[in-house]
């Protein structure tokens, strides 16, 4: 008997020192687990207890029927408490997403005290008055601050903003807008081949205005050891030859290389940025319909902390503002406001104003060259775009 009794407890000795230590071990994981990932640090605390309660039952024999049973419930609810965590976790990031990143357009308002746009420090040459047929503006999210300024110093106050002419959605419904001949004036970048084609299916043919230029840029998170990169490397990277940071001076990690959505302005301008390269196809979870979508994810250091976007330097620098991201050089030049002014920045696009054939509305001309003259490249400059040189 005392042979047993001796056995018992040896053997009830090892199995708390076994459930010890796999308590232990498990806590160091879930705690990994918890500061890498969007599991929530309480229920990992409960989800560590889950190995000792299934173990526990074996030191008390007498028990052991209840204590399984309350061992599997308490997992089925652990399980269930991480799957609520994950999902609320992601589901929240999406809201921030489809929210947060978008411009609070109530900043940029005409007409507004606190407005974060220019004004001019003088009556504009052009006033539009109430009864005018004023021409229809839409534009891309990163030209709103623009074309706001431009509403502010010609149109007259009194305007409905949430009837007409001033409106706010982005590239892709603004050139559908425009192709439908719904607005007058698109302000953005050149659109795509397939925005292109639409107009002309519906029988309308886009003319184009340069009123501006602006910068194409990269970007990374800001502990990303990389600083720059050369035009070549990017497309690799875009094309999928590339794809892990250390080919190209970086950590060993392998590159999530973000894009947009299809018709919007940046991932035009990307397509028009690599040629004849061809675009690889981005895994579902790494294009986004918002701009500042790729700004916030490559942002996210526990997250995407090898993330690689794109973008355009004002909508990037001037708007959203994200300490946590860096904009890369390229080919040994940084994408500042001089750079480009001078050319040494080489991945620039145009910034056009954007009508259709056939329009009658004679104030859309007179605004256009309102905005060619010395008031409006001084709201672009002012805004923090590069004006147009005088021809």
């Amino acid at each position: 008997m005392d042979n047993k009794k001796g056995t018992n407890i040896i053997s009830k000795v090892v199995i708390s020192i076994m459930i010890a230590i796999c308590t232990f071990i498990c806590a160091a994981i879930l705690y990994f687990i918890a500061s890498f990932t969007s599991l929530n640090l309480v229920v990992a605390i409960f989800a560590m207890f889950i190995v000792p309660f299934m173990l526990i039952p074996v030191l008390i024999p007498k028990y052991r029927k209840k204590l399984y049973i309350f061992s599997s419930i308490y997992t089925f609810l652990v399980i269930l408490a991480i799957g609520i965590n994950i999902f609320c976790v992601n589901y929240d990031r999406g809201l921030k997403i489809k929210t947060d990143i978008n411009i609070d357009t109530s900043q940029y308002l005409p007409f507004v005290e606190d407005t974060k746009i220019y004004k001019l420090n003088k009556e504009a040459s052009l006033k539009f008055n109430a009864s005018d047929d004023m021409p229809i503006l839409d534009g891309a999210a990163a030209v709103f601050p623009v074309y706001s300024a431009f509403v502010n110093a010609v149109y007259p106050s009194t305007v409905k903003l949430n009837l007409t002419p001033f409106l706010y959605t982005n590239t892709v419904n603004g050139y559908i807008s425009l192709a439908t001949q719904n607005i007058d004036i698109f302000f953005g970048a050149y659109p795509s081949v397939e925005q292109i084609e639409y107009a002309k299916s519906v029988g309308t043919e886009f003319e184009y205005t340069k009123i501006g230029r602006e910068a194409f840029v990269f970007f990374v998170n800001k502990d990303n050891k990389v600083d720059g990169l050369t035009t070549s490397q990017i497309k690799d990277i875009y094309s999928g030859k590339i794809t892990n940071w250390k080919e190209v001076g970086g950590e060993n990690k392998e590159i999530l290389a973000f894009q947009r959505n299809e018709g919007s302005g940046s991932q035009s301008m990307l397509k028009r940025f690599m040629g004849d390269t061809k675009l690889m196809d981005a895994p579902k979870e790494q294009v986004n319909d918002f701009m500042a979508g790729i700004i916030d994810q490559v942002a996210d250091y526990k997250n995407y902390k090898n993330s690689i976007g794109f973008s355009f330097r004002y909508y990037l620098e001037g708007i959203i503002k994200n300490p946590n991201i860096k904009m890369l050089e390229i080919d040994g030049v940084a994408p500042t406001k001089e750079n480009i002014a001078s050319g040494k920045y080489k991945i620039t696009t145009d910034l056009y104003a954007v009508t259709y054939k056939g329009n009658d509305n004679e104030n859309v001309k007179k605004l256009i060259d309102w905005i060619l003259s010395d008031e409006g490249q001084e709201i672009i400059e002012e805004t923090g775009y590069v004006g147009i040189s005088k021809e």
